[in-house]
């Protein structure tokens, strides 16, 4: 925190409202026809809130209200709150996926604040992109800014046991398709799965990335964990509200608060969580808009030495209700112990270690000791070898342990249609120990890199009981997801990665212990199938598809758009973004 106070003279919103010229005559009279006196805003904080509240968010179904509660905070800590909606990317609605706009929605927050009187803003997000999109704008403009989660989803209900969102979905489904449930079955899960305002209730990637920016400072302490619906969750929105004005007078800005370090606790949060692996490129994305480096080598060191000791759905038992009533993440950081750095900044004024300091654990099998873990080590891992030169990521901890180690032959789909027209034809030449590869789903091949990468098992192996057999795409997959997925092969098969090169036959060995992901195949018959290899055509002949489609970057890097690059240089040589 800032020794000195600011003077409202000095605020970004003064040059819109204090000074005496005939632009400022406008700004006033125009903000008095909006039914505001100047005592309302006159010497005082502009609070943006980005709000991203859409009637097809079902995650910020509560927005319109918490949005109020914000505000209260704002007022009552003597500001003048702004709302301002911005693109609603929308998990289960959006297609082909919300990833494709992930940036779009970052440079809305960015622009939005560089273009408006803001001198600080409110991040109102959760639905999984939202959160990194919201973060990496306010990141570039580097104005006081603090998010404020929208929480999770109550647990689902069916015939007397809990339902978790996405994991659920998928491990119902594959009963339904193997024959062991009724249609009524699957209508009451239907039902009961999704009954409150809220993301995912499961370590998805809405609950992992929202915890992760928690742990990075940029939230009020405890603020990730609060279900949607409980009286709490309203009570930090006004407490956000309340604090953002605060971190105004004391310009306390993300880059005040983002280091490696802080960056190297939200990794290793992610790990102890047993989070999604979209957090890999969402973290890489935010920390290149800080000007740090932060790469996939950082993941797996960390990953090494990290137990899994949340026990939450998909690699756990349970959901984030319980994981809030057994603590939360403060409580789930004094477990990490001397694995967090403590003496970090947050938006509150104070490092790390105090906000967790009294923290207690509930229930120890909710938010387990390092001395009992879920899992050693290795909650999320990244694989190397000639299938995936720069990279891919697997999640152990949700696979089935006999394929940690695997050789099989391939099972290759040239794209989504291709798979979803053929994977339950009876003829399909697969068994349990085949690999499934999923070409063209990667950043430009899908385009958009979507959440596919868990691949459907075959309907003939259902039935005889398969549960779990090695996948292999350049695809993310939903963080409520599981299974032994390879995802995020870089580079991806559309620009012309070795993915694109398996054929059907080939023997693939994967190798979690190793980091090794192999195709079996000589250097010599690889070259040749590139020379033979023939670009696609692109995705997209107008409008925002063709801009992504030209700055895109991989997945290793982020997927952030190229031309943000320049101002990333800039602050990791030690400057900030301009601000106009």
């Amino acid at each position: 925190m800032t020794a000195q106070r600011k003077k409202p003279e000095e605020l970004r919103s003064h040059r819109w409202y204090g000074v005496k010229d005939m632009r400022s005559f406008g700004h006033r009279s125009r903000t008095a026809q909006m039914g505001f006196h100047r005592s309302d805003y006159a010497g005082k904080p502009v609070i943006a809130i980005i709000n991203t509240w859409s009637d097809i968010n079902p995650c910020h179904t509560h927005f319109k209200q918490r949005v109020e509660e914000v505000k209260r905070g704002i007022w009552q800590a003597g500001g003048f709150p702004v709302e301002m909606p911005a693109i609603s990317l929308s998990e289960p609605f959006q297609k082909p996926t919300t990833m494709l706009y992930r940036n779009l929605l970052a440079m809305e927050c960015e622009e939005l604040l560089r273009s408006y009187p803001a001198d600080g803003c409110v991040l109102m997000g959760g639905c999984d992109k939202t959160t990194p999109a919201l973060v990496m704008g306010a990141i570039s403009m580097n104005l006081p800014a603090i998010f404020m989660p929208a929480g999770p989803m109550l647990r689902g209900d069916y015939q007397g046991q809990y339902l978790g969102s996405g994991s659920d979905t998928w491990k119902y489904w594959a009963e339904l398709r193997a024959g062991n449930i009724t249609e009524q079955d699957w209508q009451d899960v239907e039902d009961g799965i999704a009954r409150s305002p809220g993301h995912c209730m499961t370590m998805g990637t809405a609950s992992t990335m929202t915890s992760a920016v928690e742990v990075l400072g940029l939230t009020l302490p405890g603020a990730a964990s609060i279900p949607a619906p409980d009286s709490r969750h309203a009570q930090m929105a006004t407490l956000t509200g309340k604090r953002i004005v605060d971190m105004v007078w004391e310009d306390l800005k993300p880059s005040d608060i983002l280091t490696a370090a802080s960056f190297d606790n939200a990794v290793t949060a992610v790990l102890g969580l047993g989070g999604s692996t979209n957090a890999i490129v969402h973290l890489i994305a935010m920390a290149r808009r800080a000007g740090i480096a932060l790469d996939l080598a950082r993941f797996d060191e960390l990953a090494r030495k990290t137990p899994v000791i949340a026990n939450i759905r998909p690699g756990g038992k349970y959901l984030m209700e319980d994981f809030f009533y057994a603590g939360g993440v403060r409580a789930f950081l004094t477990q990490l112990g001397d694995l967090v750095d403590f003496t970090q900044k947050t938006v509150n004024g104070r490092c790390l270690g105090d906000n967790v300091e009294g923290a207690k654990v509930w229930n120890d099998d909710v938010i387990r000791p390092r001395a009992n873990p879920l899992l050693a080590s290795g909650g999320l891992a990244v694989l190397t070898g000639n299938l995936a030169p720069a990279g891919a990521v697997i999640k152990p901890a949700a696979m089935e342990p006999h394929l940690r180690k695997h050789t099989g032959p391939a099972v290759v789909f040239k794209d989504y249609n291709d798979m979803a027209a053929r994977i339950d034809d009876p003829a399909l030449p697969v068994t349990k120990d085949s690999v499934i590869v999923l070409q063209s789903a990667g950043p430009q091949g899908a385009p958009g890199m979507p959440e596919w990468g868990q691949l459907p098992i075959p309907q003939k192996l259902l039935k005889e009981g398969v549960r779990d057999m090695v996948r292999i795409s350049d695809a993310r997959m939903s963080g409520t997801s599981y299974g032994a997925c390879v995802l995020h092969v870089t580079p991806e098969s559309h620009v012309g990665g070795p993915l694109a090169l398996v054929r059907d036959g080939d023997h693939i060995e994967l190798d979690v212990d190793a980091r090794s992901i192999r195709v079996l195949v000589s250097d010599e018959e690889l070259a040749h199938r590139r020379a033979a290899w023939e670009a696609p055509a692109p995705k997209f002949t107008r409008g925002y598809g063709v801009l992504y489609l030209k700055h895109i970057g991989q997945a290793d890097t982020g997927c952030d758009f190229d031309f943000l690059e320049t101002e990333r240089a800039q602050a990791a040589q030690g400057g900030e973004p301009e601000i106009h």
